[in-house]
């Protein structure tokens, strides 16, 4: 019996265009050529819906039928070697020989190619990159120097709508299946003109049972480089057996978005599809959009494996005792993380799992302005051959770095290996942290350096993630601005804060996590009046954290926020414990606290329906752990 029901079959116009995409068809008259029209559509769905099979088919596209060849190095004639794997073969492995198609040059692919090479490769192809003092490779990133958060698409997909957080507050802007298809065409189409491009395969996370295998095709060697710091670097026979990547991000950034294509507002526009498990950079440079896209992506992933993703550092003492900073640039997450007396698991992105914390990068991506070598000594020497530093200056003779130049802009980079931090945890694990640190910038002058906070405190202020945007770090920020963000990462959150939240508050139950509220920002008054409170008092805050001393300090109460207050602590001066006292004026202050207390509450209520992620009574209670006017 004929099934009513099923779909209709393939029409011969879609069997022909399936069976010969060499030959296509050609239409006789205007209903032919609409049935052919329909059926490039249905392929194009298929055909974009598909996960590559290899790195040849990573790059192919419509304008290029075959895929690249494929180069593991390249022997140079004045040095004689053994000679090195040149992969043309178009078996299991799915590398395809070299091929021309439409007057296009073949492309070489440079496959996972050694620090050495890739400097090589920079300073032949990059006019812009300079080895400078102690082998680091200089390079600058063009007109972007910082994230650009409005530039983020995440695509509205069926399977991953629903999970994605689109409300106020958000910051993931969609996007349509069919325009990042035309974003990632043009983003192969630029990357396959170059005639050279690079590809580096590497892994997220290190806990095995969330590894993520990612690959990374770009235009830059230094950009390659970037990659092969930050990611996980994966041994020669894990290489060997790294099979299809489970993320690949198609690094075009040299080459604009198209202004008139729908959802863009700028000429940069970085897209990312869950469910093609892919990345597009178009139209920039900085080195921060694949870290950032990579982040995404485990903020989104981990969640579903009851892992809580964090924009946070982590290091751990002589006694096991695992320490985590939550924090954003410019705030001392990654100096209180590369304390030279603990080893370091990670300075900035971390995941808290079942089994402990673990890193989620494989190198570090620090902030470098200002970097003083007797103050952050393992940071000063960890910079340096295979290092990649971005947009610093440097003095064209001696090419000494000016670490204090901002000629460039404020948001310098150095990205390098974990392991060239001398106190790193490798493999990069732990256990389940004894502290946890909310690092926050205070502008305003009104926080103390540091608060004791209950559970629920702990939850209202990680998702408040209040602080300051630093100078440079994103486009346009160009002095230091009091801002909420979410979890300490709304850039890079996929749901919906409070489900987060909720993975956190598990986490701090089963462990005894005690939290605490650490500010490094301005005393004595706000931002132009006060001073920024000194690192030496922040580190002796931190100390006794560790030591467990200022868990048994006595405390007094902060008005209208509730929050507990050490009234004493080694090293740390007492006027700078009671904010209240190092001001002039204490109605001023009490009139800017209040103030304060009232962004902290209006921000809140964007969080008041609990997402779908706690209950109404649950988030009374973080509503009440919170300022009260």
């Amino acid at each position: 019996m004929a099934n009513h029901d099923a779909a209709p079959g393939p029409s011969p116009a879609w069997r022909s265009l399936v069976s010969d995409r060499a030959h296509p068809p050609r239409a006789s008259n205007v209903e032919e050529l609409r049935q052919l029209q329909k059926a490039a559509r249905a392929w194009d769905a298929v055909v974009e819906g598909q996960r590559v099979e290899s790195l040849s088919e990573t790059l192919r596209s419509r304008a290029r039928g075959a895929g690249p060849r494929v180069i593991r190095g390249e022997q140079s004639p004045y040095h004689p070697s053994s000679p090195r794997m040149m992969d043309h073969s178009s078996g299991a492995s799915g590398f395809a020989k070299a091929m021309s198609d439409a007057g296009l040059r073949p492309v070489v692919v440079y496959h996972n190619l050694s620090p050495a090479e890739l400097y090589e490769k920079a300073l032949q192809q990059e006019p812009s990159s300079h080895i400078v003092e102690r082998g680091a490779l200089a390079t600058v990133s063009g007109a972007k120097t910082g994230r650009t958060p409005g530039d983020k698409r995440i695509v509205r997909e069926p399977a991953s709508e629903g999970d994605v957080w689109w409300g106020e507050g958000s910051t993931n802007y969609e996007m349509d299946e069919r325009t990042f298809a035309l974003n990632r065409e043009r983003a192969v189409d630029f990357l396959n003109q170059l005639g050279k491009l690079y590809v580096c395969d590497g892994y997220a996370c290190w806990d095995a049972g969330a590894r993520v295998r990612v690959r990374v095709v770009c235009a830059r060697p230094s950009h390659a480089l970037q990659a092969h710091n930050m990611l996980i670097r994966p041994s020669e026979e894990e290489l060997s057996n790294f099979g299809r990547p489970d993320f690949t991000i198609y690094n075009a950034g040299a080459f604009p978005a198209n202004r008139y294509t729908s959802y863009m507002t700028s000429s940069t526009s970085l897209d990312i599809s869950f469910a093609r498990r892919e990345m597009v950079i178009l139209g920039s440079q900085y080195g921060g959009c694949m870290k950032q896209g990579i982040f995404t992506l485990v903020n989104y992933w981990l969640p579903q494996r009851d892992v809580l993703p964090l924009n946070a550092g982590c290091n751990v003492g002589p006694a096991d005792n695992v320490a985590i900073f939550f924090g954003l640039s410019g705030t001392g997450k990654t100096t209180m993380s590369s304390d030279p007396r603990r080893w370091m698991i990670g300075d900035d992105e971390l995941g808290w799992g079942p089994n402990g914390v673990f890193n989620i990068e494989g190198g570090c991506y620090a902030k470098v302005i200002g970097l003083d070598k007797e103050r952050e000594p393992l940071i000063h020497r960890a910079v340096r051959f295979g290092a990649v530093l971005e947009n610093v200056c440097f003095d064209e003779e001696t090419r000494d770095v000016d670490w204090d130049s901002n000629r460039i802009t404020e948001n310098t980079r150095a990205s390098y290996p974990i392991e060239h931090m001398a106190n790193a945890q490798v493999p990069c694990v732990g256990g389940h942290p004894r502290n946890a640190v909310l690092l926050c910038c205070d502008t305003f002058g009104l926080l103390p350096p540091v608060c004791k906070l209950t559970p629920e405190q702990a939850l209202y202020y990680f998702v408040s993630g209040f602080t300051a945007k630093v100078a440079g770090t994103e486009m346009g920020v160009t002095a230091p601005q009091a801002t909420f963000t979410p979890c300490y990462t709304a850039s890079s959150l996929v749901y919906h804060p409070m489900r987060y939240a909720a993975l956190l508050s598990q986490r701090l139950q089963q462990h005894g996590t005690q939290v605490w509220l650490v500010n490094t920002g301005w005393t004595a008054g706000g931002y132009g009046q006060g001073s920024r409170i000194p690192l030496e008092v922040t580190w002796a805050v931190v100390d006794a954290i560790h030591s467990g001393d200022l868990a048994a300090a006595p405390c007094a109460t902060l008005p209208l926020f509730g929050l507990q207050v050490p009234t004493e602590c080694s090293g740390v001066p007492p006027e700078l414990l009671s904010v209240q006292g190092s001001w002039a004026d204490g109605g001023a202050y009490m009139a800017a606290l209040r103030r304060l207390a009232g962004l902290f509450v209006d921000n809140f209520s964007k969080f008041a329906d609990g997402g779908g992620h706690m209950s109404p009574r649950q988030v009374q209670q973080l509503i009440a752990a919170g300022p009260s006017l």
